[in-house]
């Protein structure tokens, strides 16, 4: 059946699961009657798809290659894919010796544009490490630009990763990149729907990212544009309950409005792999607070901030001109000036104190931050 049917049919689907495959295929082999919900005419093309299917030839050309056919009902089916319903593959060809099942339960996908920018490569790579490094199984699609930086992010980290393909497992695609899906083959795991041998069309690129979508708990968009098969796996992933998540990019370019879009909606924005584990990862496991620098100043007492603020950024003050700005009396002043010397904020000149080098610098940084 997975020679007969085409990734994502629904009929057929529908067909396996009310009478299984075996009366499928004897239908389509023998004499029995047509099955319902096609013409006349697909019903004739799956029949002549039928008669050339050789399955054991398929599963020879797939044992040559290091690859197994996992299919419904297989110890190491991911039980996740059955939230495809009737569009659900009806088997994965794998090629990788880790078990498909165990890793997808822990995976998160990351997918982006194919003619992405050196800002959408350095993401993807930082994100697949980051992933990697903290026990995520990172999924792409094995193409140029997103994808690749992705799966050599996650390799390079020493991380698990995992390429959903559009063609065969045996025959990588793109061809420049086959030297990198045998390296995920030999490090992860490389799956596809199609037996060995098929070709990709620009259909089965689309119908590949539902797979993308149901194997993990969310699918991450690094760049897309508007009219992205990334999108696709985003949108796929929030029909089926999964986590859609983008990583913003500047307001001007092409190559990020379709995030934008995308986070206009109901998906979320993370910045780092960690941000993106407190999303789909298990309670606890939270993002570091962000916040930006502690300045010296920060640390002050309150009373003593308040008489440090009070004092010019040029020139000097008297104590009682001091004790004004900082609404307190000219002793209590006086007491917080030396405190602040002694931690090397002011400095005494004459009757006056002004702001050392260092405080001078620490209020011009934060009054930048304003």
């Amino acid at each position: 059946m997975a020679r007969v049917v085409e990734p994502g049919d629904e009929v057929c689907g529908r067909w396996l699961r009310e009478l299984g495959a075996a009366e499928v295929v004897r239908r389509l082999t023998g004499d029995g009657q047509q099955l319902p919900g096609v013409t006349d005419k697909r019903w004739a093309g799956l029949r002549a798809r039928a008669e050339r299917a050789d399955p054991e030839r398929d599963l020879a050309v797939a044992r040559d290659a290091g690859t197994r056919f996992v299919c419904p009902g297989d110890a190491e089916w991911p039980a996740q894919l059955d939230d495809l319903g009737d569009a659900r593959p009806t088997g994965l060809w794998v090629r990788g010796r880790p078990s498909l099942r165990i890793w997808a339960l822990r995976s998160v996908a990351v997918v982006g544009a194919r003619a992405c920018t050196e800002y959408g490569a350095h993401m993807a790579s930082v994100l697949g490490a980051g992933l990697a490094e903290l026990g995520w199984v990172v999924v792409s699609g094995g193409a140029y630009g997103v994808d690749g930086a992705t799966h050599r992010g996650a390799l390079g980290a020493g991380g698990a990763t995992v390429a959903v393909l559009a063609c065969g497992v045996d025959r990588p695609y793109p061809r420049g990149h086959t030297q990198l899906i045998t390296r995920i083959a030999e490090q992860g795991l490389v799956v596809g729907e199609l037996p060995p041998g098929d070709h990709p069309t620009p259909s089965r690129f689309i119908l590949r990212n539902r797979v993308i979508a149901a194997l993990t708990r969310g699918t991450v968009v690094v760049e897309a544009a508007y009219r992205s098969g990334a999108l696709v796996t985003a949108r796929a992933a929030q029909r089926l309950g999964r986590y859609a998540i983008g990583v913003p990019g500047p307001a001007t370019s092409a190559l990020s409005a379709g995030v934008h879009e995308l986070l206009r909606g109901d998906a979320a924005l993370v910045t780092d792999a960690a941000e993106v584990a407190e999303l789909v990862g298990d309670m606890g496991e939270l993002a570091p607070d962000r916040r930006g620098p502690v300045l010296p100043r920060d640390l002050l007492d309150p009373a003593a901030a308040r008489v440090l603020a009070a004092l010019p950024a040029h020139g000097t003050a008297s104590p009682q001109d001091t004790a004004r700005g900082a609404g307190t009396t000219a002793d209590d002043a006086v007491a917080r000036l030396y405190e602040l010397r002694s931690l090397g904020f002011v400095e005494r000149h004459g009757d006056g104190w002004k702001l050392t080098r260092q405080a001078t610098i620490s209020v011009d940084t934060d009054r930048g931050r304003c």
